[in-house]
This record gives C-alpha cells, sequence and structure tokens, in this order.
C-alpha cells in the first residue's frame, strides 16, 4: 500500500538493527546498520511536485504550531516537561511533604542542624529523542486525519519547540522489521528534514516477527545515554491486548527503566472508532499488524462488549504509564490536538510549580 511519489525508508541489513533513514550517520552504539542512498540528481517532476506539497505541508504545520504554542517553552530550558537539572545549585531549607529527599544536603544540615536541599540547575542544552510508533496500526484514522498524522504532528510540536531555544532532537522511528535512527542535530533544516522523512515513509505492512514498542525503547534507552527528554508517541496497542490493570503490560518495564534516568513523556495517540463501533450490521475487520480478517456482525451485545474492552485496555494503558511514573498526554484524531498539548503543558507547568515550590520566608521547620 505505497503511495506513488513516497520515498521508502531504506531498511538495514540484520533484523531489529537501528537503521538511519534517508541515509543518515549510524548510531555510535553499534547497534546501527549504514546504508548508502542515491542522491537526488534524478529526480523526476512528479518527485518535484511531490516534495513542494510536503513543503507546504510542513510549513503550515510549523505556523499552526508556532501561533498557538509559541512561548510556553520560552525561559524553560528542561523542554515541554518541567523538571530537575543535572548540576547542583543553592541550598534551601527541606519541606515535608514537598521535596525530594533523595536531593538532601547533608553537609549544610550538618551544620546548621535543620534539614535543608539542594536545587537543581537546569539544563542549557537539552536533547531530545522521539520514539516514532509507525507500525501498520498507525495507518487508520476515520476522524480529521490518520494516526499517523497525528505521530507527525504530534512530533513536529515538541521539534519546533524544544528547538526554539537551540536544543538538539533526534528521532527513532518503528517501522516494519526495524528501528531506524534519524540523528539528533538543531535547527530549522534538520527538524524540516525529519518530519519529511516521517511524513514519506510508506505505509507499514505485516511482517512477521517484527519488533514491538518494548523492543524499540531498548535501543533508543541503550544508545542514549545522555540525560535529557524522550519522547513515545504511540497507540500503545499490544497484539495480545490485556484488560487487567494489575497486570504488567510489555513495555511497561522499558519505559520504568527509561525513566530512572531521563524525563519520560507518553503521548498516545487513539482514533475514536478503537473505542466504539458504529452500528453498520456486517463488517469485514481487518488486523493491520498481522493481515488477518474476519468478518463479523455488530449487534448491539458485540458493539457493548467491545466498547467495554476498549475502555478496560485504555484503563490498564492509563495504570500502567502512571506506575512508570511518566507523563502522559492523549491525542484524538477527531479533537484539536494543538489545544490538548498547550493544556497539557500548562497543566504541567502548575504541577511543578506546586512541588517545587519554595517555602514561604521566616518559615521554620
Amino acid at each position: 500500500m505505497n503511495d506513488e511519489g513516497r520515498s521508502r525508508i531504506p531498511a538495514a541489513e540484520p533484523r531489529r538493527a537501528a537503521s538511519p533513514i534517508a541515509g543518515k550517520e549510524p548510531d555510535p552504539s553499534g547497534r546501527t546498520a549504514t546504508r548508502s542512498v542515491a542522491s537526488g540528481t534524478d529526480r523526476t517532476a512528479t518527485r518535484s511536485v511531490a516534495l513542494s506539497t510536503a513543503e507546504q505541508a510542513l510549513r503550515r504545520l510549523e505556523l499552526t504550531i508556532v501561533r498557538r504554542l509559541d512561548g510556553l517553552l520560552q525561559g524553560a530550558y528542561q523542554g515541554l516537561l518541567p523538571g530537575p537539572g543535572s548540576e547542583f545549585g543553592d541550598s534551601r531549607v527541606y519541606v515535608p511533604g514537598e521535596d525530594d529527599i533523595r536531593r538532601m544536603d547533608w553537609a549544610v544540615t550538618a551544620r546548621t542542624t535543620v534539614p535543608h536541599v539542594r536545587d537543581l540547575v537546569a539544563d542549557r542544552e537539552l536533547e531530545t529523542w522521539a520514539l516514532a510508533d509507525l507500525s501498520p496500526s498507525m495507518d487508520f484514522g476515520t476522524a480529521d486525519m490518520e494516526k499517523r498524522d497525528l505521530v507527525v504532528a504530534a512530533i513536529g510540536a515538541i521539534g519546533f519547540l524544544a528547538g526554539r531555544i537551540g536544543n538538539r532532537f533526534g528521532t527513532y522511528v518503528l517501522h516494519d522489521e526495524y528501528v531506524h535512527r534519524m540523528p539528533a542535530r538543531s535547527g530549522r533544516p534538520a527538524l524540516y528534514g525529519l518530519l519529511h522523512s516521517l511524513m514519506e515513509a510508506p505505509r507499514g505492512r505485516a511482517v512477521t516477527d517484527a519488533p514491538d514498542l518494548a523492543e524499540a525503547i531498548e535501543v533508543m534507552a541503550s544508545a542514549r545515554r545522555r540525560r535529557g527528554l524522550r519522547v513515545i508517541v504511540s497507540d500503545f496497542l499490544d497484539p495480545d491486548p490485556t484488560l487487567d490493570p494489575t497486570l504488567e503490560l510489555p513495555w511497561e518495564r522499558p519505559i520504568r527503566r527509561l525513566a530512572a534516568h531521563h524525563q519520560v513523556m507518553a503521548v498516545e495517540v487513539i482514533d475514536p472508532r478503537e473505542l466504539e463501533l458504529p452500528a453498520v450490521g456486517l463488517v469485514n475487520l481487518i488486523d493491520p499488524e498481522s493481515g488477518r480478517s474476519r468478518q463479523i456482525q455488530l449487534t448491539p451485545k458485540i458493539r457493548l462488549a467491545y466498547a467495554e474492552a476498549a475502555a478496560a485496555q485504555r484503563a490498564a494503558t492509563q495504570t500502567a504509564l502512571r506506575r512508570c511514573g511518566v507523563a502522559h498526554l492523549v491525542l484524538r484524531t477527531d479533537r484539536d490536538w494543538v489545544f490538548d498539548i498547550a493544556q497539557f503543558v500548562l497543566r504541567q507547568r502548575r504541577m511543578a510549580y506546586l512541588t517545587h515550590r519554595h517555602p514561604r520566608s521566616g518559615a521554620t521547620r
């Protein structure tokens, strides 16, 4: 189901190796296979028209993001998620219930006999890595856009906002049987190239023994050790969905390990048709991940059971992400995704202010 005029993502030789998209440099970790890509000297007129269309789409995306989200990150070098940096700053009096005891300044506490904690100075340069899930389940949409388009929009929003203060931004892409890597770079041209590659990626296909989301997270975590912001954009749908919120999901442990060293934000992409089925009678349902199909008569009983199972699956995903201690943003194909991102950022900042605010002047503990 490859669209005419699309440029294919080059495949790596070994399976499950992280391979660069469009000939980008290999991963220093050694898990990336290098592929050469032909130069664009022989592009046809059709290809030029396709590039012009993609360029216009990217410009519209940037204008939408900058006009409606500009100013949310100015002066905040931690990125979308306010939080601690990596360097120690000044000491202050410990506030029970608000401060983390792991930041206790024992030397000042011993000298003053009053508990003190050390504030952390925000990093002046943030390296942000995002994992874009372009598996076959993302090639679906029944509202304003497809889920894969919403993935590109979310990646673009994070990239444009983080890049406006000079931060570097890179992406891992889960596509077919490989995990591709686009190196972290700063600047608008680099981000444009990254988003163009995501937009021009062919649709996913059913692949036997393809890497899942958990393995893609492991690849990103093992290759990038420098502390920073990590963003996972996916629908978090598993081949064997778990409806019991008390059970551990396959990707839960890798995210928990990733969150131990980085700030992590999980962006869940949802289409309304995944939550409930319409009353249309006999339908032919196809699993995009395996290619299997089945005809089902959508009776009221089946529709109700499906809606309950979908709600349970989403609740299990939300509970698992909460256990991992990561921020959770839900984007829907039938909603204003820019408004949802803006509300999420403002909500995170309010929470950070309440959590890390300084004690009142003259307060004694």
